[in-house]
């Protein structure tokens, strides 16, 4: 396999992991509006960027972040963003009518997650939270889905990345029909 094909991407790629332990060190807000403005190039399906990044830049919307997924790590991290998806505004595949929000949204989030790493910041994707929580907290209206909630720091010390446990190329692609 040629993995230095893309040697800066396929670093990125192996570095990114998911951060449960984050530094008390402030995260500074042009490193953050950098790490946004990667997700803001994002591709999404016929270029609607069906999404919006919220941040949760006051005491009461952290608390809110945390009381949607109360588990003790996520307190550590110094920002959150919120992913929301505009359902409204995606693309809709004409034949069945399927809603790309989700994918376009996850293309984002994972340029967010890229670019952080790319600047010696750690994130971890939150799926698993209560949105209703999110959505009162955030004051969202009805078409405003909150998708992922990522948290955004420099990694503790001592936090090293995990060995990446992934299906081998052969598992995960086929040639032609299955």
């Amino acid at each position: 396999m040629q993995n230095n094909a893309y040697p800066q991407l396929y670093n990125l790629a192996r570095e990114r992991f998911s951060c449960r332990s984050y530094s008390d060190r402030a995260v500074e807000r042009d490193t953050l509006l950098a790490v946004l403005d990667i997700a803001r190039l994002a591709p999404s399906a016929c270029n609607r960027q069906p999404w919006l990044f919220l941040v949760a830049d006051s005491d009461e919307l952290r608390e809110a972040v945390v009381k949607s997924y109360p588990r003790e790590w996520i307190k550590s991290a110094p920002e959150f963003i919120v992913a929301c998806g505009l359902h409204s505004e995606a693309w809709h595949r004409g034949c069945d009518g399927k809603d790309h929000t989700d994918v376009d949204v996850s293309i984002a989030v994972e340029h967010l997650c890229l670019g952080a790493t790319s600047m010696d910041l750690a994130t971890c994707w939150v799926c698993n939270f209560d949105p209703e929580v999110i959505r009162v907290a955030f004051n969202l209206p009805a078409d405003v889905e909150p998708v992922a909630i990522i948290p955004v720091g420099y990694p503790a010390e001592g936090t090293e990345i995990p060995a990446k446990k992934r299906k081998e190329l052969s598992e995960i692609v086929k040639w032609g029909k299955l």
